[in-house]
């Protein structure tokens, strides 16, 4: 039985044919396969590497997702365990390829026969199928990780929720696992669910899971977020975008009345979509170079948009490091100075 890591290096063998399989739509541009995304849409913001020592990674500028041959199939197949992402994998490499218009043909569904139609998963779909897989937050091990974080209220959002047993892959090893998790939906204007981002916890309470990365966003997130106290409906006047989610949970933890975004990165922050009716929009950024980054694109956006763009700066590394070490009452009198007055009456206890 071939293992996880031995799987990707065979797809990685012959990366060219796997790419014209599952991303069809793209095309061969020098030592790269070039494509839209991992749904096979058109474009060129994802690229494959087709040879030299990175053969069979891949990366979406766009999203920032990446990985290796498995995981790409993962994401073009639309699956969640790795058993039918293993799966799927031994049968492509079971199939006979004799070019590229066969490789053209509908994925195998089964060991002995094909389905003629071929099938195709967005990547909010994707997102969608894992977060209805999720639980309830409230006294999950994932809420019990955001108290120990300061954050008190995090059940009341309904864009957490919490999956005892999440899929993690090591992108470096192959090697595979699951970890309890904590799944915050990624949505549009509408609150439709694009994408998903996860936060893989240790199983014994004690903070994040020990993995090299143990937070990563599967989906549509240019242009969208996660959603806290977001009408969806009506106008938005007066909001927050920021860019962690711990970050913008603790603004919301002493401001429970203010609609607010977490855009989980600062490119992403960069590219958020005010709504309609915004008049002013205060940009929550990290006190390092890529928060900046993301306070000073989102600004342009909001100026161009003719919306008002204040900036809220923590007196720490982020804001839930001022709630953490500095406390509530600290977090509230730094934000009453930099909030417009109104707001500070409106949002802020006396």
């Amino acid at each position: 039985m071939l293992s996880a890591s031995d799987l990707a290096d065979r797809l990685a063998r012959d990366a060219e044919a796997v790419c014209r399989h599952y991303l069809s739509a793209g095309h061969r541009a020098g030592n790269y396969w070039i494509v839209g995304d991992v749904a096979n849409s058109k474009g060129k913001s994802l690229y494959v590497h087709l040879t030299g020592p990175r053969r069979g990674r891949w990366a979406d500028a766009a999203t920032a997702q990446h990985g290796d041959l498995l995981d790409l199939v993962r994401e073009t197949c639309g699956l969640v365990d790795f058993r039918d992402v293993a799966d799927e994998a031994r049968r492509f490499l079971n199939e006979p390829r004799s070019g590229p218009a066969e490789s053209k043909l509908a994925f195998l569904r089964s060991d002995d026969s094909l389905d003629s139609t071929p099938v195709e998963r967005p990547a909010g779909e994707r997102a969608r199928r894992l977060f209805c897989m999720t639980q309830p937050l409230s006294g999950t091990l994932a809420d019990s990780y955001l108290r120990r974080r300061g954050i008190l209220r995090a059940s009341l959002h309904a864009a957490l929720r919490f999956h005892p047993s999440c899929y993690y892959r090591d992108l470096v090893t192959g090697r595979t696992t699951s970890y309890p998790a904590l799944i915050a939906a990624v949505t549009d204007r509408i609150g439709t669910i694009t994408g998903v981002h996860r936060t893989w916890l240790d199983p014994n309470g004690d903070g994040k899971a020990r993995v090299d990365d143990p937070r990563r966003a599967l989906g549509g997130l240019l242009g969208n977020a996660v959603r806290f106290r977001f009408p969806v409906h009506g106008p938005v006047p007066v909001m927050i975008a920021g860019e962690g989610l711990e970050s913008i949970l603790s603004l919301s933890h002493v401001m429970p009345g203010m609609p607010m975004v977490s855009a989980l990165t600062a490119n992403h922050l960069a590219a958020f979509r005010p709504p309609a009716g915004c008049q002013r929009l205060y940009v929550a950024g990290d006190a390092d170079a890529a928060g900046r980054h993301g306070i000073e694109g989102l600004s342009r956006r909001a100026q161009a948009l003719g919306i008002l763009p204040l900036v809220l700066t923590p007196e720490l590394g982020d804001f839930n490091e001022d709630l953490r070490r500095l406390g509530a009452d600290r977090l509230m009198t730094n934000l009453r100075a930099q909030l417009a007055p109104e707001d500070a009456q409106a949002l802020l206890p006396a």
